[in-house]
């Protein structure tokens, strides 16, 4: 795999050569990885899977008319071939009086912050194969469950550089393990399945194999004897697996394009109260090992932690260079790779209420564990998803449901929505448990 210093010799070698080409400005990313995987089933391996590769895209900008390549291969020869060619699309190309690279005076300078992303290690695929049996035996160990699905476990890492025609070149490098387990429990049409599983930067920090099996195997059990519930109106309870798909549907509601294009259910909300009062959103770049940490954005503006939303009232939008020229402001280093933005370690802060209390105080509701579906409006807010959980009686957990739906408005939902103080940072999007109170439910 490249290295940090020769990913971005490549990328810087591609801007010299788009400047040579005729382009007024460019700017080239380099992204190489290495990964290795193995799935088992039943005790079997089913497949093993090693890759190692590595990519530069090149966008070039003659006047305000712009144009993006690719290639697989780094030689002088090809790089000055790939920017001609850029070039030449990029004088064909409409203009777009929006694009352009970022503003040279907020750059990035100097070294960039050590998130401290990269292990070192490289795992070979025999003691994978030993993790992803001892997850899958777990799992199957469990009293109830009759199937499998599979185990997997896998190792990446990657070195990602960015060179701007302007000033910027820097690159980072991060690891990254994976391990999970999917089983089935039952028979015939009773069978219900669920899985579990854990991804970290330090293959250290990963939950036991056993651990991951045993869960696993435990809520496909739990979900056993499913069935509906009648239609009517209730409080819901997301588990934590879910609760982060509503800081999703906040963050793109809040992209820099969809604002700017008028196509967000929040584009006129800025410094209103979109939440609760006491809600608090944050977006942190800069958390050690975390799975969505970056040193710098995908245009090479520094990045920091910032609050998208104080006390329940939005704070900002999350913007790159394009729609913030658009929008007459500022970009606030969110700029994804490859264009876009994107979040990073996004999370929503805990309450103040426990878990269980949070669903003690519901008499009748659902406790959802799993989403289906992508019925959600960006326009609108509106939102109808599949669902299956729990029944709330009484403060309680009681029996599964399954084949449901939850429906709303993403506008009423943010407002009557309560976390609990079970936050933990296990995923790139992180929630407490969450307790929304008047949705739809639709069931027999």
């Amino acid at each position: 795999m490249l290295s940090t210093d020769a990913a971005r010799d490549h990328a810087l070698h591609a801007i010299k050569a788009a400047r040579a080409a005729g382009a007024d400005a460019a700017e080239a990313l380099v992204t190489a990885d290495r990964s290795t995987g193995v799935g088992v089933r039943l005790g079997t391996v089913e497949d093993v899977e090693r890759s190692e590769g590595a990519d530069l895209s090149l966008t070039v900008y003659v006047g305000q008319r712009s144009a993006s390549v690719s290639a697989t291969r780094f030689d002088g020869a090809t790089l000055d071939e790939l920017a001609e060619r850029a070039v030449a699309m990029a004088r064909l190309a409409p203009e777009d009086r929006w694009a352009g690279l970022a503003p040279a005076e907020r750059l990035l300078h100097g070294r960039a912050p050590d998130l401290d992303l990269w292990d070192g290690g490289e795992v070979e695929p025999e003691t994978l194969k030993l993790a992803a049996l001892e997850a899958e035996d777990a799992a199957r160990a469990v009293a109830g469950v009759t199937n499998s699905q599979g185990a997997s476990a896998s190792a990446h890492a990657a070195v990602t550089a960015l060179a701007t025609s302007h000033g910027f070149a820097q690159a980072y490098r991060a690891t990254s393990y994976s391990l999970s387990a999917s089983v089935v429990a039952g028979e015939g049409g009773a069978m219900q399945r669920d899985h579990a599983s854990h991804s970290a930067r330090y293959r250290s920090a990963l939950d036991a194999p056993a651990e991951i099996g045993r869960e696993a195997g435990e809520r496909a059990v739990a979900r056993l004897g499913a069935a509906r519930v009648k239609s009517g109106t209730m409080p819901i309870v997301l588990d934590r697996r879910v609760a982060a798909g509503i800081l999703g549907h906040f963050a793109a509601a809040i992209a820099g394009p969809a604002i700017a294009r008028g196509t967000s259910f929040l584009k006129d909300r800025m410094g209103a109260s979109v939440f609760a009062p006491g809600i608090a959103i944050h977006d942190d770049p800069h958390r050690l090992r975390g799975l969505r940490s970056r040193p710098f954005d995908g245009e090479g503006l520094p990045v920091s932690p910032v609050a998208l939303v104080e006390h329940g009232v939005l704070q900002c939008w999350m913007l790159d260079s394009a729609s913030a020229r658009q929008l007459g402001l500022e970009p606030t280093g969110h700029a994804g790779r490859g264009g876009g933005v994107s979040s990073s370690n996004l999370y929503m802060a805990a309450g103040v209420i426990p878990r269980d209390t949070l669903i003690g105080e519901v008499d009748h509701g659902l406790y959802v564990t799993e989403l289906f579906g992508q019925g959600v409006n960006g326009l609108t807010g509106d939102y109808s998803r599949g669902a299956s959980g729990f029944l709330i009686e009484g403060g309680e957990l009681t029996r599964p449901v399954a084949e449901i739906t939850i429906a709303g408005n993403l506008r009423d939902m943010f407002l009557a929505l309560t976390p609990a103080s079970d936050l933990t940072f296990r995923y790139g999007v992180n929630a407490p448990t969450l307790r929304i109170d008047g949705m739809t439910v639709a069931g027999d």
